[in-house]
């Protein structure tokens, strides 16, 4: 697996961008109030999130190319909850306004890299600005599909879904080993433990899987020696902090 160039990974978060207001212009008005996805959360705790991940992820950025480093979030996860708690109940409106303010925020940071600073050491996940790009792309596409505005991972293009395999391969338990059969495509081995379970389906599915979604075309199958068996039970979302993963 590759990851993408950094003019490729620029190209993803804008187009990820895109799709994401997209999704917030779908929502109704008091649309904000109703479920999203993620359990107890509504979309207007999704929207305060996406809101908080942009600006935090874009000062990651910020402070890396003046060679500083600064924590994720003001106040870390207590500041980042208390944070979520406080914006939910803004109106669409002022939702809208807050997403897109930080949207552009984050565009603007990594749009200024020059080609030598993606490698700039950060505070997030002890690494680089690449890192926190990776990161952004990840927040924008899956939280796009958790705002259940009319679409879902079943959109989510083949190089997304590829990164999503390597970075989420942390899920796989030690026991197992996760042999992924993707329509059309080659299969993947993840995991080196004893007990091979074979998962096909579509590619987005299997994604969607991986990352603790709900697979939107129904196309999941998972065997072990040949018989059905049930699909493993993965380990935690790999976070440098709680996320509602």
């Amino acid at each position: 697996m590759t990851s993408p160039s950094p003019a490729g990974l620029l190209a993803e978060l804008h187009k990820a961008a895109t799709a994401l207001t997209a999704g917030l212009d779908r929502i109704p008005d008091g649309g904000e109030r109703a479920p999203s996805t993620l359990p107890g959360w509504s979309r207007g705790h999704l929207l305060a999130h996406i809101a908080g991940i942009c600006e935090a992820l874009a000062r990651q950025v910020e402070y890396g190319r003046r060679g500083e480093k600064v924590e994720l979030y003001d106040g870390g996860v207590e500041g980042r909850n208390r944070a979520i708690e406080l914006a939910a109940g803004h109106s669409l409106a002022q939702h809208r306004q807050d997403v897109d303010a930080a949207l552009q925020r984050a565009l603007a940071a990594f749009d200024a890299l020059g080609e030598d600073e993606w490698q700039t050491r950060i505070a997030f996940r002890d690494g680089v600005i690449f890192d926190a790009g990776l990161a952004l792309w990840r927040e924008l596409v899956i939280h796009t599909a958790d705002l259940d505005s009319g679409t879902g991972p079943e959109t989510w293009n083949r190089e997304f879904c590829s990164h999503l395999f390597d970075f989420l391969a942390a899920r796989v338990p030690a026991e197992t080993r996760l042999v992924l059969q993707p329509v059309a495509l080659p299969p993947l081995a993840l995991g080196a433990g004893g007990s091979t379970v074979v998962v096909s389906g579509m590619v987005t599915d299997i994604a969607a899987w991986l990352a603790g979604r709900k697979p939107s075309l129904d196309s999941l199958r998972a065997t072990a020696a040949g018989d059905s068996t049930d699909l493993p039970t993965l380990l935690p979302w790999p976070s440098a902090m709680p996320e509602p993963k």
